[in-house]
């Protein structure tokens, strides 16, 4: 893996490769929303992406790098589910075998949509196992590579093409964001709608949204440095339990994020009920935590335009139940 940062013209050269191998996402309003943020609110609900999340942008675009002795040779990661399942599905469209470590309490929903892609499960305790050795452990013997969940210069790129697509289409509107929330675990998807903003939109303040208990990324923020997560918050929001900031994404983050703030898991179950009520999408706990922050007025723009990136929606059913009993 190379540490150098990717730039926003790797952002664009994703957008190009992943053209006809994601979906578009379209952007949302609904005046309710508007009327509650005092502001205009474009969502960009990546539920409706192929395999219900974000992830799938930067996991195909690094597959797609991959040369050919690489690609026979399959990729490994580990991920509690979007990432994993990002990865199967960008392995099945290449030929490719995958490998992926799955915490033993990951969602059985994420477990059986990353196995439908083809990919071999290895289940790992979340909290005993470093992840990251498990990760190169499984690549060194079945000679394949490592797509990371975040921390990779082309992970990162594909995924800034969200922030690329929104900025798009808030064009096409007359309209360009002061402030953008975005759901933040690792933070290589607000890394990736950086570069795309710092260039697009630099005047537009960027916050990352993170669940109470895994704030690592707006404390180490505040300290100039990364540092990790306490790692005994609640798993609630599972998409977004990183141990810490990734160097990379870090090394990006702190030159232009505004700061983080953090919401709680009623704050979640709220967001999610009022995004099925009314955006008519269903969104996963990590996922709904950029939403619940502008519904909160965490993150606010008075009178002003606010982009809102929902990242996923591959909710555990009793979960979402919960969510929709209020």
């Amino acid at each position: 893996m190379s540490d150098t940062l990717p730039s926003f013209d790797d952002v664009r050269a994703a957008a190009d490769r992943l053209a006809g191998r994601i979906l578009r996402t379209p952007l949302i309003r609904h005046r309710l929303l508007d009327e509650i943020a005092g502001a205009t609110v474009l969502v960009k609900p990546e539920p409706l992406q192929r395999t219900g999340s974000f992830k799938l942008r930067g996991a195909t675009n690094a597959a797609l790098l991959l040369d050919a002795e690489a690609r026979r040779g399959g990729i490994v990661t580990h991920s509690s589910g979007n990432h994993g399942q990002a990865c199967a599905a960008a392995a099945h469209m290449l030929g490719m075998k995958a490998t992926i470590a799955m915490p033993s309490d990951a969602p059985a929903i994420k477990v059986a949509a990353t196995k439908r892609w083809g990919a071999e499960i290895i289940p790992y305790d979340r909290h005993g196992v470093d992840r990251d050795a498990l990760a190169a452990t499984l690549a060194a013997e079945r000679g394949a590579t490592v797509i990371p969940p975040f921390d990779h210069p082309h992970v990162i790129a594909g995924q800034g093409t969200v922030a690329l697509e929104l900025l798009e289409d808030a064009g096409a509107l007359g309209l360009e964001p002061d402030t953008v929330a975005v759901c933040t675990g690792g933070g290589g998807l607000i890394a990736g709608c950086v570069l795309a903003l710092e260039a697009l939109a630099p005047k537009a303040e960027v916050w990352a949204v993170e669940p109470e208990g895994w704030d690592d990324t707006r404390r180490s923020l505040e300290a100039g440095r990364r540092l990790a997560n306490s790692v005994t918050g609640s798993p609630f929001c599972d998409a977004l339990l990183a141990r810490q900031p990734g160097a990379l994404t870090f090394a990006i983050n702190h030159r232009h994020l505004a700061g983080g703030v953090v919401v709680t898991e009623a704050e979640v179950l709220r967001a999610m009920r009022f995004a099925f009520e009314h955006l008519k999408i269903v969104v996963e706990p990590g996922g709904a935590v950029a939403l619940a922050a502008v519904l909160e007025g965490r993150v606010a723009a008075r009178g002003g335009v606010v982009g809102v990136v929902v990242s996923g929606g591959n909710v555990d059913p009793g979960v979402f139940a919960r969510a929709l009993a209020g």
